[in-house]
């Protein structure tokens, strides 16, 4: 049922402004109020949601948990009503420069293709993309939109899920004819791998065996720098590569890899996202309009495991 008597995003709107100035004397200012009465309605919305929000000192406001839960949730709602009525106003048209960042395999397979189709529906942006995979701070960078693999860890980020790719140790058939296949995680000790030149959360390579998850790696022969390089490298022969499905699926599907030890796959998975700015800004219609359409056309199929 509809309560006309409580202003929530009024609400809403005041307690993060205390949170983001850090007082009610600031917030106070911002709304032409006293802090009294800044004090007393952050009051009136604990007394509402039977929970405490801030802990209240005489030198600093510190959020408790369910502070901090309904701070970000709040941001959000906020957001979405500026959007909501901007869009409005505007006539919810996407316009103006779009800036995308997309790790490479990813950005080559599936949002380079989509591109013209995008732009076709929306022939008032434009758009810049830039294909890499390091990680870009999307601030620093002036980026939109950032295509993430693996697990997210920038929690001032928005995300939208688009799938996630399984994860399979790959060798190209000149390898195998010249090393031999290995038949069980403890047969890696005798063969050639392709690690990475950077840290990753997951060191080594898990296999599932007799119940249990091993980690066991073969000692690289080379390194590289990105999925694109360690790819490159697995097709010549270089070694064996642990790469995702949606990077490495038309190699497999062409003969050009060859899966080996899958008996012992655990079946993991590396999630896929588009990340993006939205916490404390409406945001942009073109960005919307971007996720929104990755999300309805990328496609992973078989290959990555959707």
């Amino acid at each position: 049922m509809p309560r006309l008597d409580t202003n929530r995003a009024a609400e809403m709107e005041v307690f993060v402004q205390v949170v983001d100035l850090g007082g009610f004397t600031a917030a106070a200012r911002e709304f032409r109020l006293t802090p009294s009465g800044v004090s007393k309605l952050v009051s009136r919305l604990e007394t509402r949601l039977n929970a405490r929000l801030i802990n209240r000192s005489t030198r600093r406001l510190q959020l408790t948990p369910e502070g901090r839960l309904f701070y970000d949730r709040a941001v959000r709602v906020l957001a979405d009503i500026d959007e909501a009525e901007r869009e409005t106003a505007s006539g919810a048209v996407p316009r103006g420069h779009l800036r995308i960042n997309s790790n490479i395999p990813f950005g080559m397979r599936y949002v380079l293709p989509l591109i013209p189709r995008f732009l076709a529906q929306h022939p008032e942006v434009t758009v810049d993309i830039v294909l890499s995979d390091i990680v870009v701070d999307l601030l620093q960078e002036r980026a939109d939109i950032a295509i993430r693999l693996g697990p997210l860890r920038e929690s001032r980020l928005l995300a939208r899920k688009l799938g996630a790719s399984r994860m399979a140790v790959v060798a190209a058939p000149s390898y195998l004819a010249r090393q031999g296949t290995p038949r069980k995680p403890a047969d890696l000790a005798g063969h050639k791998g392709i690690g990475w030149t950077f840290f990753r959360s997951i060191g080594g390579w898990p296999f599932r065996s007799h119940g249990s998850t091993q980690s066991i790696t073969p000692p690289p022969t080379a390194r590289a720098s990105d999925g694109e390089a360690a790819r490159l490298l697995a097709l010549g022969g270089v070694g064996l590569a642990r790469l995702a499905l949606v990077h490495i699926g038309p190699d497999i599907a062409a003969g050009r890899l060859v899966p080996v030890l899958e008996r012992f796959n655990p079946g993991d998975r590396e999630d896929i996202h588009a990340v993006f700015l939205g916490q404390k800004a409406p945001l942009p219609a073109r960005v919307r309009a971007f996720v929104d359409f990755l999300a309805e056309n990328v496609r992973l199929g078989d290959s990555g495991g959707k």
